[in-house]
């Protein structure tokens, strides 16, 4: 063996074990904002957006309109590091400059690398790939008033919902509350999904906001978040979350599955509306199943996401809002279905964008989740309804101005 050849092995082998002690596979899920993103000092992606600047721009001037509620010096944890908000500000308007120049693909990438500091989600456990599902806004009869047809409501927020900051009791619980109700002196949860379905708790309160054809509406609704009612003279009304009932989120496909009601090849939104419609006998039991609920307000210009600014299709996404950045400027690679004029997905094909961290979901839980904001219509439907794909997620802000110090 020459000694070039011993040279080149060693180089490798150390290179290897850089790279491994760098990103050593989690043992278990990030629990705080430090574990949850990974600053990137080899494998960049390549930044390659795959749809109209247009929409990013909008999404980014949304973003501002977030940022600038804050005090200039309120911080942003991005994995290990800590932004000021005008930080985070003076980097989106950056990025916002180099979009608008209307770059070469491969001069905005160079311009990414050059400016850039590049954070990798941590996944799930074990796994560095980040799930993505879809949502989008969906369209539903529904009526302002009750009558024969219209006769399942969606609630407003009810004012006996109590926030208790646990901090308060131990320091051990520091940012952490539960959402509760006072009765005879006791403190108990919040009404239940079956608690409020099923056994009227808030009937006859006043907080009926609207309502609907079918059960299963309001069920997809509140995994939604947000949608559109048609009403009977043809108008339609936004409506969007308020709050919720703070009982955990509980999947029902996953318990569909559970139960052996349908096998996993069957499992789709579209799918689980088909079976529970043909099996009206499990509707409860499925329903119920989940005990988080969902109450709703109008909006007056379509959905909004956890940071109260109006989501951007195709350039919105949800995140754990307890481990990433809100209003962070993310790059996403994942895989998107390819739809026929008949509303059928032909095939899956691979795709990256810029994204913004603009919302979150009782659902979204981890450093390995993310839902895809896919707007309303047709393809949005099919998509969110069959989106449940690994992909990589990406954090971006730039970096920080080098000191300078004058000489007199």
């Amino acid at each position: 063996m020459t000694v070039k050849t011993i040279l080149q092995k060693s180089l490798h082998l150390l290179i290897a074990t850089c790279l491994l002690s760098c990103y050593p596979a989690l043992k278990k899920e990030a629990q705080r904002p430090e574990e949850a993103l990974r600053p990137v000092r080899f494998f960049y992606p390549t930044f390659q957006d795959d749809t109209d600047m247009e929409s990013l721009a909008l999404a980014i001037r949304r973003n501002l309109e977030y940022l600038a509620r804050f005090d200039p010096d309120r911080t942003f944890h991005y994995g290990p590091h800590t932004f000021t908000c005008d930080q985070v500000r003076d980097s989106q308007r950056f990025f916002l400059e180099l979009i608008e120049k209307h770059l070469k693909p491969e001069q905005l990438d160079a311009a990414i690398r050059k400016h850039f500091r590049v954070y990798r989600a941590a996944g799930g456990s074990g796994n560095k790939k980040v799930l993505f599902t879809g949502y989008f806004e969906p369209a539903y009869p529904g009526s302002l008033t009750a009558d024969e047809t219209y006769k399942y409501p969606i609630y407003t927020k009810p004012d006996d919902i109590i926030r208790i900051d646990l901090s308060r009791f131990n320091e051990k619980f520091e940012g952490e509350s539960i959402l509760a109700r006072i009765q005879d002196e006791k403190v108990l949860p919040y009404y239940s999904r079956e608690q409020i379905d099923e056994e009227k708790a808030l009937a006859g309160r006043d907080l009926e906001l609207a309502w609907m054809k079918d059960p299963l509406d309001v069920t997809f609704l509140h995994i939604q978040g947000s949608g559109r009612l048609t009403l009977p003279s043809g108008e339609s009304v936004s409506v969007g979350y308020h709050a919720s009932n703070g009982r955990p989120y509980r999947s029902i496909g996953k318990y569909i599955l559970d139960k052996g009601y349908m096998e996993r090849d069957q499992m789709s939104m579209q799918g689980i509306r088909r079976h529970l419609t043909k099996h009206p006998e499990i509707l409860s039991e499925v329903l119920n199943h989940n005990p988080s609920y969902v109450f709703f307000r109008i909006l007056e210009s379509g959905p909004l996401g956890n940071i109260n600014v109006p989501l951007t299709p195709g350039r919105s996404i949800a995140l754990d809002s307890r481990l990433f950045p809100k209003g962070a400027l993310a790059f996403v690679s994942c895989r998107k279905p390819v739809v026929n004029t008949a509303g059928e997905i032909t095939d899956w094909r691979q795709f990256s964008r810029f994204v913004l961290n603009q919302d979150t979901g009782s659902a979204i839980k981890g450093a390995g989740r993310a839902d895809f904001y896919w707007g309303s219509g047709p393809f949005a439907e099919v998509a969110a309804g069959h989106m449940k794909h690994e992909g990589d997620l990406y954090i971006l802000v730039k970096k920080p101005e080098p000191l300078t110090f004058g000489i007199n």
